[in-house]
């Protein structure tokens, strides 16, 4: 009896050590939330991808003092408000310390409003709406630029870079679509542009034969296409160029993605859309692009913005030792560093602003074609 007591005690305290190394290993719990399914998949996915990204490169740097892995949770918002908030919820109960995300501003508002509930820092790396960190809340943050600043870029460039003197605006009456719509023609009527209308259609329509009809009619110069994402824009797309519209088509950041020249193809072809300056020749960029397209192939507008976003909470976290809230904010607010998309620095907001550009598609490329100041000057708040 007791050399089976003895054999039990050997055992126990063998296994001590491993028991003390289970109970010290420590796992870094993050969420993202984006359209996973759906018309906006390949958006959310390009988030969720931009984050496993910066995973792999903070691994590749020995991983973060105090863990011993992070661990990715992607959840899927299909740009649904209620799905979002349901997805925050989930997240809060797998007890993520951060969230990269949403998409769409109407379903980061919620979901942001959800976390703020548990003290849940958060950076969006695609929701552009001004409401998304003029809330006040106190751990939101944003990655990408502001509508309040790509409308008037893109009033700017209409009557700049098109020599544009009216214009004819369509949106789909979402949160982001029809903010950014309204800001450009309370700015082009600033500016002394005419609005011959402002009409809009409805998400998952696929025939725009009416509205088309109305544009063909008023002979803008310009036609601004905001629509949520680039399904709906190549749609609409095609469908004016076999119409034979003759104004020329203005976009938004959402149609900055390969997804829309596969689809849309001859018909993109002289397209124009606003987007976030982004230097490609700096080394960040260069090495972050060579990773993502070994393992996730096409970067699409948002995936560089996403894998800026994780980096900067996981330089946050490292620099506070801490996943304390308060302590990563106060740490977020002193970065400075050049990000692959953009040079990072937040303000008291948590905006990190951005310098809007003009491309226009050719030959099936985006190609730089107007900008309204030094490409290598990024606004700063």
């Amino acid at each position: 009896m007791r050399k089976k007591q003895l054999t039990m005690l050997v055992m126990g305290l063998m296994l001590v050590p491993f028991l003390m190394s289970t109970a010290s290993a420590k796992t870094l719990k993050i969420g993202s939330m984006g359209p996973l399914t759906g018309p906006y998949a390949a958006d959310g996915n390009d988030i969720k991808n931009g984050v496993l990204c910066a995973i792999d490169v903070i691994n590749d740097e020995g991983g973060l003092p105090g863990y011993d892995k992070i661990e990715l949770f992607p959840q899927d918002t299909a740009c649904d408000p209620k799905q979002a908030v349901a997805a925050a919820n989930k997240l809060i109960n797998l007890e993520v310390t951060g969230v990269i995300g949403a998409y769409c501003s109407s379903s980061t508002i919620p979901a942001s409003a959800t976390l703020a509930e548990e003290d849940i820092l958060m950076i969006t790396p695609a929701s552009t709406h001004q409401d998304v960190t003029d809330r006040g809340l106190p751990y939101m943050f944003r990655m990408c630029g502001r509508d309040d600043d790509q409308a008037p870029a893109a009033v700017k460039f209409m009557m700049e870079g098109l020599n544009a003197k009216t214009v004819f605006i369509v949106d789909d009456k979402t949160t982001y679509s029809q903010g950014l719509a309204d800001g450009v023609r309370k700015n082009a009527l600033l500016k002394g542009m005419t609005v011959k209308g402002h009409d809009h259609v409805n998400q998952g329509d696929k025939d725009f034969s009416a509205v088309l009809t109305k544009i063909k009619r008023a002979r803008p110069d310009v036609f601004y296409m905001s629509l949520q994402n680039h399904a709906s824009g190549s749609l609409m797309a095609i469908q004016a160029k076999r119409m034979g519209l003759k104004a020329k088509i203005l976009s938004q950041d959402a149609m900055y993605h390969p997804n829309f020249v596969k689809v849309a193809k001859a018909a993109a072809e002289g397209i124009y859309v606003t987007y976030g300056y982004t230097d490609k020749s700096t080394p960040a960029y260069q090495a972050y692009a060579k990773r993502f397209n070994a393992n996730y192939g096409e970067i699409g507008a948002y995936g560089t913005y996403a894998y800026d976003a994780a980096i900067a909470y996981f330089k946050a976290v490292k620099m506070a030792g801490s996943t304390d809230p308060a302590k990563v904010k106060a740490a977020l607010l002193k970065l400075k560093y050049q990000g692959a998309s953009k040079k990072v620095k937040f303000n008291k907001k948590g905006d990190s602003g951005s310098s809007y550009v003009a491309f226009v598609i050719e030959d099936g490329e985006y190609k730089l074609h107007w900008t309204p100041m030094d490409t290598h000057q990024q606004k700063e708040y």
